[in-house]
């Protein structure tokens, strides 16, 4: 059987309609593979799993390296993902998305999804060079998913969700928190599915003033990994947020082990407000794959230092933007494969005195 990420769908019948948006990358001690829930190969339908069944217990020895780095344990080198890893970039995908033009049939044909899934594994070997996969579950935030319910699909202002915080709040805060049980459910199933960790996506929390997002997103997510914990304590969670540089000390507050910084957030000073108590991913500029290989190197260089070495994930500060050069990608992994903390940080050097290769 093999797992596959699925997105949406009905989660409390026997056979569930899949609404797929996937992506694996390799992992090992070296490596990650996003989330599956496990298809019945023979009817192509998602079996649940049985309630008892509890989440699978760790073995620090033998975790993927990214769940090493998700806990903050002292680890060679940074793993590395990407979001957005699979899709258009990519001329195989183009290639089966001209044979199947339906989103929608790519989305929700198992075939079709592992194929996705697949594509940029084959491709760059994301993360490792391990024997086995670090699997990867994702979620929307409640408050993200509120906002495509509420404003009947994506929208630049959020003028409706934001004026119903003012004038129908009763009914927002109902619709929160019925995501939220949905998402803690959804989330100990993937655990349970075989995912390592966890990442949640408040990927519109960031359209928020700081004081509304504590209010009307932060509550329900602390919800989430609480509920998340009592089930499944080993699995760390990760939080996204784009657009969280005035977030970040608030987003701490929510019990996730791992932040995620966007590219307009410096790496160092997002490392000093997050404190050690919370470890970190990201967060190269998207744009720096249409550089210079050199100077995406030195990018990456410098990001994983100002990150230090222990408890981070390395990835972009967002995802894989259309027409990203499939070169970049594989040097992005590359770069990162021969990475060494101990070459890295030899003589604890500060990066301000490395001689950065574009000078060289």
């Amino acid at each position: 059987m093999i797992s596959v990420t699925i997105r949406g769908g009905e989660m409390y019948s026997s056979s569930i309609p899949l609404r797929s948006g996937l992506l694996i990358a390799r992992s090992s001690p070296d490596s990650s593979v996003r989330l599956g829930l496990r298809p019945n190969l023979k009817t192509q339908s998602i079996r649940l799993l049985s309630k008892r069944q509890r989440c699978p217990r760790a073995t620090l020895s033998s975790d993927p390296l990214l769940v090493q780095a998700a806990r903050g344990n002292a680890i060679s080198r940074p793993p590395a993902w990407m979001m957005r890893q699979a899709g258009r970039y990519m001329a195989v995908y183009r290639k089966l998305a001209e044979k199947y033009p339906s989103f929608r049939v790519r989305s929700e044909t198992v075939d079709l999804i592992v194929e996705i899934s697949l594509q940029p594994w084959r491709a760059f070997r994301p993360d490792g060079v391990g024997k086995k996969a670090a699997v990867l579950g994702f979620v929307g935030a409640p408050w993200t998913i509120a906002t495509y319910i509420v404003e009947g699909g994506t929208t630049r202002t959020y003028t409706t969700i934001k004026r119903m915080c003012h004038t129908a709040p009763h009914v927002l805060r109902a619709l929160l928190s019925h995501l939220t049980q949905a998402i803690s459910d959804y989330i100990i199933f993937q655990v349970k599915s075989g995912a390592q960790c966890i990442q949640i996506f408040d990927s519109w929390g960031g359209q928020l003033p700081p004081h509304v997002w504590e209010h009307w997103s932060k509550p329900y997510i602390k919800q989430i990994v609480s509920s998340v914990r009592k089930e499944c304590p080993q699995t760390p969670l990760v939080l996204y947020i784009n657009g969280n540089g005035g977030l970040i000390e608030r987003m701490t507050g929510t019990g996730v082990d791992v932040v995620g910084l966007d590219w307009t957030v410096d790496m160092a000073d997002g490392r000093r407000r997050l404190g050690n108590n919370v470890n970190v991913q990201g967060n190269v500029d998207p744009a720096y794959l249409f550089s210079p290989l050199p100077v995406l190197t030195d990018e990456i260089h410098r990001v994983v230092r100002c990150a230090g070495r222990r408890g981070h994930i390395l990835n972009l500060g967002h995802g894989v933007l259309v027409n990203t050069p499939e070169e970049a990608v594989a040097h992005f992994f590359d770069v990162v494969r021969g990475l060494s903390y101990d070459s890295l940080f030899e003589d604890d050097v500060v990066v301000d005195e490395l001689e950065p290769l574009t000078r060289l």
